[in-house]
């Protein structure tokens, strides 16, 4: 189990190994061997914009899970009892199931080299998988990942969520499209904006408890966006993760953001990492 203070105290081995320097305060930015949250990360320094009145989010890690660290994570999503993702690079692209405390590969479907894959979601008993340049989709059979189908769009494709009712899929631009899961026609769009000025490069997609949570590229920041209006609800600073993946190696940006609603679990994880993170959300003063 993920929560066992054996597994703790030898991440925690190897990140002092490593050099990983404290977050905050001085404290330990790892979990305490009992399992419990972590210190509180997180800085209300948005941008260096100290006029924000967008509220700032810092987390705590709850978890810690194994994770492909050769997984270039393009999307992440959970679904009764089980994480999928799809990841990304021409000729390594994949579509996985993955069981969450082990890391284990439960099943994978690997897309043609041509493909670059990116974002994933679940609709009913279907995964459908964006690509990045290639403006084709794939939709999957979500027991035995067989291709049912695909569809086209006009522009690049990077992450997608389900609101229950609409697909939600991000291009890399500010603007956020609402697809109909039958036909994949556009129903309609939003820009993403915070204070009146357009957000670009939105990733990945989750939809959180009536939000769309969109990983701004690049950033260490997740977005809470309004489906609405596309109006950004806060800002999620997760900078703080950097310090807990291996520096030296080819891990890259955060990345892949999934959330078991039964559970109300938040998880989230970068290309090439080497941790899934389950973390509490907290507001910063």
């Amino acid at each position: 189990m993920a929560s066992n203070g054996i597994f703790f105290i030898v991440l925690s081995a190897l990140f002092l190994v490593q050099g990983i320097s404290s977050l905050v305060c001085g404290q330990s930015p790892l979990l305490n061997t009992s399992g419990t949250a972590s210190p509180l990360y997180g800085k209300q320094d948005l941008a260096s914009n100290k006029k924000t009145v967008t509220p700032v989010y810092g987390f705590r890690i709850i978890n810690i899970y194994p994770h492909d660290p050769d997984a270039f994570t393009q999307g992440l999503t959970f679904y009764q009892g089980d994480l999928y993702e799809g990841t990304g690079l021409y000729g390594n692209s994949s579509l996985r199931k993955i069981e969450l405390a082990t890391g284990k590969i439960l099943k994978v479907h690997h897309l043609p080299a041509k493909y670059f894959g990116e974002g994933i979601t679940i609709w009913r008993n279907k995964l459908i998988q964006l690509t990045w340049k290639s403006k084709i989709g794939f939709v999957y059979d979500l027991q035995t990942f067989r291709l049912l189908s695909t569809f086209s769009y006009p522009t690049e494709g990077w992450g997608i969520t389900c609101d229950g009712n609409n697909l939600i899929m991000s291009d890399g631009t500010a603007t956020l499209r609402f697809l109909n899961p039958r036909t994949f026609k556009i129903v309609r769009q939003i820009e993403v904006r915070d204070r009146g000025k357009a957000v670009p490069h939105i990733n990945e997609l989750e939809y959180v408890r009536g939000e769309v949570y969109a990983n701004i590229w690049d950033t260490g920041y997740i977005a809470r966006v309004s489906p609405q209006t596309g109006k950004i609800l806060g800002w999620i600073d997760l900078r703080g993760l950097y310090q807990l993946v291996p520096k030296g190696g080819k891990a890259d940006v955060l990345n892949g953001i999934a959330y078991d609603a039964k559970n109300d679990r938040l998880l989230v994880t970068g290309k090439f990492w080497p941790h899934i993170f389950e973390i509490r959300l907290e507001k910063l003063q």
